[in-house]
């Protein structure tokens, strides 16, 4: 299987989706966007994963390679590749689809619980997680849900914290990726965003979970082995 990523700043990389891709052999490639990597032609890819990152979608003055980036997330919609977004990437997957991407009423940045709705309790990806789980969150924009996507979860927060759209293309607002040095990094470069909210963490208080890393990344590690059986079986 091919499984190539794309990592819009240094800081955001596939943390523990890497180890899950290296124990199976599968062929990892990437485009760094942040060091203008070329978005060259990816027939041959299986299966895309968009990062996260502090940019917006919208930021394509600034960021002109936003465009080519939704390009080509279009075309893989188009021709059934898997696709995964996290975070940003989710937003720019609904931007692709043509739902309104703006900023959230409330920031959400540490630990908070998502509850999974009644359609992601069914879901053959999502219903093996408990209805409710604490995940990380750093995230500011939020987005509508896509014409025809299923709903699977929300938090107190922020009401669409995941899709499903045409079986094969998943949304993570929330962060199961993570690493204690993943989460390091971000609290190293974004340490503006932590300022006082109602669902914003200080740094100790993000530091504070060592034990739920191990739980977000096996629940990240069942979802992969889910969407890559989807994958095999279409194959």
């Amino acid at each position: 299987m091919r499984i190539h990523y794309f990592q819009h700043v240094p800081f955001e990389g596939l943390g523990s989706i890497e180890q899950w891709i290296r124990a199976r052999g599968y062929h990892l490639t990437a485009t760094k966007l942040y060091q203008n990597d070329p978005m060259s032609d990816m027939e041959s890819v299986d299966w895309f994963i968009i990062m996260g990152g502090p940019m917006g979608v919208h930021d394509e003055d600034r960021l002109p390679w936003l465009k080519s980036e939704k390009r080509l997330i279009e075309k893989a919609m188009s021709t059934g590749k898997a696709v995964l977004g996290i975070c940003l990437g989710a937003q720019l997957i609904a931007a692709v689809l043509g739902a309104r991407v703006y900023p959230n009423r409330f920031k959400e940045i540490g630990w908070f619980p998502i509850e999974l709705t009644e359609a992601g309790q069914r879901s053959p990806l999502f219903g093996f997680l408990p209805a409710r789980l604490g995940v990380f969150h750093w995230h500011g924009d939020t987005f509508d849900l896509p014409a025809g996507a299923v709903h699977i979860a929300r938090s107190e927060a922020c009401l669409h914290q995941a899709f499903v759209y045409n079986e094969r293309v998943i949304g993570l607002q929330f962060h199961l990726e993570c690493t204690p040095k993943g989460v390091e990094a971000l609290i190293q470069n974004c340490s503006g965003e932590l300022v006082k909210g109602s669902y914003i963490e200080t740094p100790s208080q993000v530091r504070a979970h060592p034990k739920a890393f191990r739980i977000i990344n096996g629940a990240m590690d069942e979802l992969l082995s889910r969407i890559e059986q989807m994958v095999k079986q279409a194959s």
